[in-house]
């Protein structure tokens, strides 16, 4: 088992799907209030369970017993998430994996969950935020390079001016290219495979669907 990776179960959409399984293989659990519900499904026992327990039913308390929870006042200065999030990097992550952090029900968490992976990103660590069909990845200062299969598509929204951008090994490459913030240039391209992409000054991310070929 990896010491440093964490997989943070959230309570959005989480779909079993094999780059899911293949992400947290290895990983050490922790639960976010209602995201305790992936675990049975995952086939995993997380070490901890945090939350106000605000979205947690009966039947799901009863299915973890043994399964240490640390609670808090539903009147709290911080989500579930980034207290699950805080655990783990007090026990030695340096790779979070957020599960359950796209779409679901309430989008003001998914955003958030966005925000905060750019802020640990520039901290230093290595983030996935995944739904199992759709992965989303920091991208700040620096280069990154994803293995996405041919075809797939993705995109790369900016939370600021992005400087310096430069995308390869995609149908749209793009050279040391300045992005506006707010502009759609960078939405729906399409992976030729593996995909590099580098970033001189700003804050985006990579948002891919994997399973989605329809650029093919």
């Amino acid at each position: 088992m990896s010491q440093s990776t964490f997989t943070i179960l959230l309570g959005g959409e989480l779909s079993l799907t094999e780059r899911l399984r293949d992400a947290i293989e290895d990983s050490r659990f922790i639960a976010a209030d209602g995201g305790m519900r992936h675990a049975a499904a995952l086939g995993i026992t997380p070490e901890l369970w945090v939350g106000d327990f605000d979205s947690t039913p009966d039947d799901l308390a009863g299915a973890f017993p043994d399964v240490p929870k640390q609670p808090y006042p539903a009147a709290k200065a911080a989500t579930d998430g980034e207290i699950a999030v805080a655990e783990a990097i007090a026990r030695g992550a340096r790779r979070l994996i957020l599960a359950g952090a796209l779409g679901g029900e309430r989008s003001d968490h998914a955003l958030q969950h966005l925000l905060s992976a750019v802020s640990l990103a520039e901290e230093g660590f290595d983030l996935l935020l995944t739904s199992g069909k759709e992965e989303a990845v920091p991208l700040v200062a620096g280069t990154i390079e994803l293995d996405l299969p041919k075809g797939c598509l993705f995109s790369v929204p900016g939370f600021s001016e992005l400087r310096g951008l430069s995308i390869e090994n995609a149908r749209y490459p793009l050279v040391d290219f300045h992005l506006p913030f707010g502009s759609s240039r960078t939405i729906s391209n399409v992976a030729e495979g593996k995909v590099r992409f580098s970033l001189r000054s700003g804050r985006a991310f990579v948002l891919a669907r994997p399973y989605d070929l329809t650029g093919v």
